[in-house]
């Protein structure tokens, strides 16, 4: 059978993926001159200043959380010896490449909140508030900008290197057939430790400290114990939605030639289980704390899902739970394209949304009248679009430089012949 074994990059898809970058670029360019310059005093300029940098907080961690997901996916199924995911694994492996430029872009937004003037978003960060702060007082062992610098660091770079072994170890084996069993044994081995190395490292980040420092600390008073599980489900869920996209794309492009609905299928299981596991954890946090009716814990939820981000709250949910629940419950709806690619792209912006109601609500709050507003979320969308379009991009090109299979590994056979 004469399969096409590298992905072309087209015209199309390179004019598409950089016409949205500009696009993203200019929301930025726009969002900073319609938050900046205008008059007002110390405290509302802080404020505006905060929205600016709230949306790039909120878009570039997102979306590193969503590709990041993919080497997840990869190191979890190695670690399971599964050889089911053969067949599409480079799609994966492509998306993780774009972990350390959006990594960069990241870490460069991070630092400049840390370590900017403006403690809007980061109250933690204003030492004179925090000699005067009883509980940041207490917690400034663990909030600190040392700290939330070496860790963040730590994490992109932990996550990019790992990200690029795990590459490398797929595509050794392009021009190097293993030819004995005591090879493939070893290369097996070597796969599995490595695999296992980046789920340590990713569970003691996305599952635990990460989470708490980017995102929790926002409101910092308030905390949750399952905060960052609920934070991986929600990428989690959003990244195997992106690898559905790439997959159907490809398929629908006459590449992938031994991924079939099996395959297919399998990737909407997972969008669905991981939709259910998500709204098991949404539920679990909200209900706890709606129950408890403690008034330190139910304040986080009070602008949320009472209050102006009432709509965001109960619209994400919808989309992230209701939608996956009714459409892809049904086998037929998992082998479907294009109710696939309605749903992935659902769930993406559904999970866009739910980050956007963890970040925005603490910054947008009147340090006087302790007010929030829901800002214009045009702007923010479009600097969404812009990160797409770097994932657009980046991905293509590193499909483009390996082989669509990973013929040579000793679990492909497996994924071949897989069905369900």
């Amino acid at each position: 059978m004469s399969i096409k074994e590298k992905f072309v990059v087209s015209k199309r898809y390179n004019t598409i993926s950089i016409a949205l970058m500009l696009l993203g670029i200019v929301a930025i360019a726009g969002l900073y001159f319609t938050t900046h310059g205008g008059k007002g005093t110390p405290e509302e300029k802080a404020v505006a200043d905060a929205r600016f940098w709230a949306s790039l907080l909120q878009n570039s961690v997102y979306f590193l959380l969503v590709v990041n997901a993919s080497m997840f996916f990869i190191c979890a199924t190695t670690l399971a010896w599964g050889g089911w995911q053969m067949a599409f694994r480079r799609v994966p492996e492509a998306i993780s490449a774009v972990v350390p430029v959006i990594g960069v872009i990241a870490l460069a937004i991070l630092l400049a909140i840390a370590f900017g003037s403006n403690h809007t978003i980061f109250h933690w960060t204003d030492a004179k508030h925090v000699e005067h702060d009883k509980i940041l007082n207490f917690k400034k062992g663990f909030l600190n900008k040392n700290f939330f610098a070496v860790m963040t660091v730590l994490t992109v770079v932990g996550w990019s290197l790992l990200g690029w072994k795990m590459r490398k170890l797929s595509r050794s084996l392009d021009d190097k057939p293993l030819a004995t069993i005591a090879e493939r044994k070893k290369y097996i081995w070597n796969n599995t430790v490595w695999a296992a190395l980046y789920i340590v490292v990713f569970a003691l980040t996305v599952m635990s400290s990460i989470p708490w420092l980017w995102l929790m600390s926002i409101d910092a008073h308030w905390y949750s114990t399952m905060y960052s599980w609920y934070t991986f489900a929600s990428t989690f869920v959003a990244g195997m939605s992106l690898i559905a996209l790439f997959v159907v794309y490809l398929k629908n492009k006459g590449y992938l030639e031994y991924t079939n609905q099996e395959h297919v299928h399998d990737i909407g299981k997972f969008m669905f289980a991981f939709s259910v596991f998500w709204t098991y954890l949404w539920f679990s946090q909200f209900m706890l704390i709606w129950y408890a009716n403690i008034p330190e814990e139910t304040t986080y939820f009070k602008s949320r899902a009472y209050g102006p981000y009432s709509g965001v709250f109960w619209f994400m949910f919808i989309i992230n739970f209701i939608a996956p629940l009714l459409i892809l419950m049904r086998r037929g709806s998992k082998r479907n394209y294009t109710i696939l690619t309605f749903m992935a792209v659902l769930i993406i912006f559904g999970h866009w949304m739910d980050i956007y109601q963890m970040v925005f609500p603490g910054p947008m709050t009147d340090p006087k009248s302790e007010e929030t507003h829901v800002p214009m979320m045009l702007w923010d969308m479009a600097i969404a679009l812009g990160f797409v379009g770097l994932i657009m991009y980046v991905t293509g090109k590193a499909l483009s430089k390996a082989p669509l299979l990973a013929k040579n590994h000793p679990f492909v056979k497996e994924s071949v012949i897989h069905h369900t």
